[in-house]
């Protein structure tokens, strides 16, 4: 039954039996997965061209295998990370998530070919699809139906923090070893190392921290296969389907922003500037740090609009959002220039707009039981996003222009803003917020 008066956090309405210390561990969670996930595709350049020597021509044609490789691997794994975490739990789905990306950064920049990097970038990528899971799971498991909108907001938030140490101070750890005497290949190594170990650290930290209890005892005994068909099956609701389409959108925004920007400004500063690839870098993180931190800033904003109007609405709305930004980077002819601070704030705010709305319209749809089911599939929608994304963005960086994946999210956020406006009258208002369903059984 439900706590008379529930506990909070930064306004948060926790769920019954989760805890204050829970909570923060799930916001620590949101802030460091983000912090790797954002930092290896952002340091793919330096390793690219300062430890293996990629002629600047490949570099683009890499990066889009490399995020192939990674999310073939995503979506072969996804629906399975969300069925084994309703049976046995979402902690040590967490756990063996951050334990994967630690592997994966921690050899990346050891690779002697691109065989290896694909290797290691698909080992990443299991680690990948394991965090982005939970982390969906866990906002709404951890708060009430009247907190999850602002739940993701904060998710946004201190996901949006953890980006930009990432891109502000991750990525210039390789320069500034190299500033200290070391050779770029044994700072690449180093600065890999580190990160490596500091996520090893925090797989360790949640091991303790975040909650142990299952949502739902009969999940346990329910087969993982049936779990996963579930969870597919689910989409026949048109809001389930909604929020299915726009993650597949929202997802592949987040790839564009942390691979494809940090690579066109890159390749420009060391192509028509002469720099080198750190300084390259650091250029890049810059950029790519205007728009993590206007992603932070805008992602309250929309998980307090998601609480307030109906969540298909802002969900339609946030998808305008962000079609409109990506589609933006056409006008950008030199990515170092006072132009495209414009752009950054714009692709920041609009990949925020569509990565908080989709989560919460698909928790008000689906029953706890299979939760995490549902989850997985949505982060399934979006591996496959990233798929096609980065593929057919990868080709046409290399053969049209740098702007194209970009471009590629923009077309694909107005279908979904199609598809919702056609079946937004369709999908029927929950009977009833679920405030006596308990996010932990006992």
């Amino acid at each position: 039954m439900a706590a008379s008066s529930p506990r909070r956090v930064l306004g948060l309405q926790l769920a019954d039996g989760i805890g204050r210390g829970n909570m923060w561990a799930f916001l620590s969670l949101a802030f460091t997965s983000t912090m790797v996930i954002s930092f290896l595709p952002a340091a793919q350049p330096y390793v690219l061209k300062g430890v293996l020597g990629v002629a600047e021509d490949d570099t683009g044609k890499i990066v889009g295998l490399l995020g192939s490789a990674a999310e073939i691997a995503m979506i072969a794994s996804l629906a399975w990370y969300g069925a084994l975490a309703d049976r046995f739990g979402r902690r040590p789905i967490v756990v063996i998530g951050f334990t994967l990306c630690a592997l994966g950064a921690g050899l990346f920049p050891f690779a002697g070919n691109t065989g290896v990097l694909v290797a290691l970038r698909v080992v990443f990528a299991l680690g990948v699809a394991a965090l982005n899971g939970m982390l969906s799971t866990l906002a709404i498991d951890y708060v009430r139906d009247r907190s999850r909108g602002k739940s993701y907001g904060l998710v946004g938030l201190f996901s949006g923090l953890g980006a930009m140490v990432a891109v502000l101070a991750l990525v210039r750890l390789p320069q500034a070893l190299e500033e200290g005497g070391a050779e770029p290949v044994t700072a690449a190594r180093l600065s890999f190392l580190l990160v490596a170990a500091t996520v090893l650290g925090v797989a360790v930290l949640m091991r303790f921290t975040l909650s142990a209890a299952r949502v739902s005892e009969s999940a346990a005994r329910v087969p993982l296969t049936r779990l996963v068909r579930e969870g597919v099956t689910l989409a026949r609701d048109p809001g389930v389907a909604l929020s299915y389409a726009a993650a597949f959108v929202a997802r592949a925004d987040l790839a564009v922003v942390a691979g494809f920007l940090s690579l066109w400004i890159t390749d420009y500063a060391t192509r028509e500037h002469g720099m080198s690839a750190a300084e390259a870098l650091a250029r890049a993180g810059a950029v790519v740090g205007v728009a993590q931190t206007v992603a932070m800033l805008g992602a309250p904003l929309f998980g307090w609009l998601g609480d307030r109007m109906r969540r298909q609405d802002v969900l339609i709305l946030a998808q305008v959002v962000a079609a409109v930004s990506y589609l933006s980077t056409l006008l950008v002819d030199d990515p170092l220039g006072a132009g495209m601070m414009p752009v950054a704030v714009l692709v920041g705010l609009g990949e925020i707009a569509a990565i908080t709305t989709a989560g919460p319209l698909l928790a008000e749809r689906v029953p706890a039981a299979v939760r995490g089911s549902a989850y997985g599939v949505q982060t399934l929608c979006g591996a496959v996003g990233i798929l096609v994304v980065s593929s057919l963005g990868g080709a046409l960086y290399d053969s049209w222009r740098p702007a194209a994946p970009f471009v590629i999210s923009g077309v694909c956020g107005l279908l979904v803003v199609a598809f919702g406006l056609a079946v937004r009258r369709r999908i029927a208002p929950p009977a009833a917020e679920r405030e006596d369903e308990p996010a932990t059984a006992h």
